[in-house]
């Protein structure tokens, strides 16, 4: 296979993510566990993963809205909460606040916040969004969708914006939200993973 013919394919793969994520951006849709062993779907959206049903977390890196550099593994040992949010995206301002909130009362808890920040054309908009909100954790600047497409299939992975993930201790996937989240709703996500022991 060429070098032409793979970087098609690629292109062809990230546009299909990204008219997916387009078509079920910004909505409040409920999810389903698929029949999945290991998977409890909770209401609205909410689902957990049991110790010992977790998938490995991609190896999420790259450049940060303020052009550092964050990754995913750079956290190893802390709860990780990912959100993946675009400036554009009405229920994404909606949560900021309370995501914001919940990353200051958890700070010093073995807790990190990492944002995702997609179908953004340039970082201005966004950067404009975290100062609006005060959002004060890195957020990694995705504008197509390469950092959420290395997400496996099948597992706790985004399919809608916003989508909140929690990573467990030893980096796998221990819970989603694909819906904006209230403060109260992101804190009984993260506090029964937090609650555990390193294993």
């Amino acid at each position: 296979m060429s070098g032409t013919t793979r970087r098609r394919i690629r292109l062809a793969a990230v546009l299909t993510a990204a008219a997916t994520l387009a078509l079920a951006g910004c909505s409040a849709s409920s999810s389903n566990s698929g029949g999945q062993t290991g998977f409890v779907t909770g209401d609205g959206g909410l689902d957990t993963a049991a110790v010992g049903h977790r998938e490995d977390a991609p190896a999420i890196s790259g450049l940060t809205l303020d052009g550092g550099k964050a990754a995913l593994a750079d956290y190893k040992g802390k709860v990780v909460v990912l959100n993946i949010w675009g400036s554009w995206c009405g229920p994404c301002r909606a949560e900021a606040k309370g995501l914001q909130a919940v990353s200051e009362k958890y700070k010093g808890q073995d807790v990190q916040f990492l944002g995702i920040n997609t179908r953004d054309s340039t970082p201005a908009n966004a950067l404009a969004f975290e100062q609006n909100f005060g959002i004060t954790y890195p957020s990694l600047y995705d504008p197509d969708g390469t950092q959420i497409l290395k997400f496996p299939k099948g597992s706790l992975n985004p399919q809608s914006i916003p989508t909140t993930i929690v990573v467990d201790r030893e980096g796998k996937l221990a819970a989603r939200s694909m819906r904006g989240l209230s403060a109260d709703d992101l804190e009984s996500l993260l506090k029964p993973i937090l609650a555990e022991k390193s294993q």
